[in-house]
């Protein structure tokens, strides 16, 4: 039987382990309500910080909870005891999980909470496969028309992936290698082309059932120096290896 979390008391991720994620500037859950109502706190003077923003920041750090593993595939979580650990009432934690899942990370559980979806390899390597038919081309297509300085701009981002990668965090990496892809891409012109290969992209990084000791420090080192070796070939202009790579990234990220 899943583990679930029952109460603001049960808390789905163990308390030895910490909070899922750190949410920063945190407020305390009364000056979130009041904010929310358009009301000044007393006290410390902390900036007024609407409940939009709140549950943008839950989001967020939820987000990456799902992509360290901390909320485990399978795993009921329940929006107070999420709420008690980010020092915020449920609302906010409820509003995020709700936009989880129509993202489809998570399912709503009636009178529980959300359960992490439990995906397969075979979930991933569909991803992949829609990623490259999505990407492949339109990356070819900019390869022959972008010119070369363009491509000299997006340095900074393929190094942030290597010290991404080497810090050995999954989260961190993730950030960055969506960074990365987001701003190859975005040369295209197309927000909507962006917007969809982006939320392929962050499906694609949720973890699969198992799949713990995947994604090591040395994989995402791995991952990262395909992006470096990619930018290579873009701004040498080299079709054939832009093809070659991008064609071994997408496989390796199934």
């Amino acid at each position: 039987m899943k583990q679930g979390v029952q109460g603001s008391t049960g808390p789905g991720i163990p308390a030895t382990r910490g909070r899922p994620a750190s949410v920063p500037a945190q407020p305390s859950a009364a000056d979130v309500n009041a904010a929310a109502r358009g009301e000044h706190t007393h006290g410390e003077h902390r900036p007024l910080v609407q409940r939009a923003s709140v549950r943008g920041q839950i989001l967020d750090a939820l987000r990456t909870a799902l992509v360290s593993g901390e909320l485990k595939p399978g795993e009921v979580y329940s929006a107070p005891a999420l709420g008690e650990r980010f020092g915020v009432s449920a609302t906010p934690v409820r509003e995020a999980m709700q936009q989880l899942a129509l993202e489809g990370a998570v399912e709503v559980v009636p009178n529980r909470g959300f359960r992490v979806v439990e995906r397969d390899a075979r979930e991933l390597a569909e991803l992949a496969e829609v990623r490259a038919l999505i990407e492949m081309p339109v990356m070819l297509r900019l390869a022959r028309t972008v010119p070369v300085e363009r491509w000299a701009e997006l340095r900074p981002l393929a190094e942030a992936t290597v010290r991404a990668a080497s810090s050995g965090c999954r989260a961190t990496y993730a950030e960055a290698d969506r960074a990365f892809h987001r701003a190859v891409l975005g040369l295209a012109g197309n927000a909507q082309l962006v917007r969809i290969a982006d939320d392929l992209h962050r499906r694609a990084q949720w973890p699969l059932i198992g799949a713990a000791g995947r994604w090591g420090r040395a994989d995402l080192i791995a991952d990262a120096a395909e992006h470096t070796a990619l930018l290579d070939a873009l701004i040498a202009g080299n079709v054939d290896v832009v093809r070659t790579l991008v064609g071994e990234h997408f496989a390796g990220a199934s």
